[in-house]
């Protein structure tokens, strides 16, 4: 099994996406998934996105988009000096990202990373940077594995320029 057999499909969810056997081993992140992630999707609240391995529809990771804003005080001064003085800035929240278990360890986070960075590198609406909020010590140190910079006020919220990333996805 490899990250080339695999598809990123767009919810919102529907029946043939299966989840109760999706387990990550964070219950809140398996409880969004199952009972919240469809919801979020219909209300515009979120955009969720699932890895599947097709022909079946079993979800087997997934990870959500949605707009948000820092505010620029947050920001690293050699940063937010060049920016104007808005009291905030717009950006692309990834708010959840899992992989089920059957799958931790075989690169299937960083295939998902990639996936949320590229679709945020082509998004027609203006930010300036992708955010994620770290659960842990673990997952901050994969974020900042891809150069994640952890915002100065709030060090387990991370962000990463859109300068950076639309040169990995131009």
């Amino acid at each position: 099994m490899s990250a080339s057999d695999f598809r990123i499909k767009t919810l919102p969810l529907s029946n043939k996406h299966r989840r109760d056997q999706f387990s990550c081993g964070t219950v809140p992140l398996d409880t969004y998934l199952r009972n919240q992630a469809s919801q979020d999707a219909k209300r515009h609240l979120a955009a969720p996105f699932v890895l599947i391995e097709p022909p079946a529809d079993e979800v087997l990771g997934y990870y959500t988009l949605s707009s948000s804003s820092v505010d620029l005080t947050d920001l690293p001064e050699n940063l937010s000096k060049k920016l104007p003085r808005y009291g905030a800035m717009p950006v692309i929240l990834t708010g959840r990202l899992a992989i089920d278990l059957r799958l931790k360890g075989k690169g299937f986070g960083e295939f998902l990373l990639m996936d949320a960075l590229c679709r945020s590198a082509h998004n027609p609406i203006a930010a300036m940077a992708v955010i994620v909020d770290a659960k842990d010590q673990t997952a901050k140190s994969f974020y900042q594995h891809f150069g994640f910079i952890p915002l100065q006020k709030k060090p387990m919220r991370l962000f990463l320029p859109m300068t950076t990333i639309k040169k990995l996805f131009p």
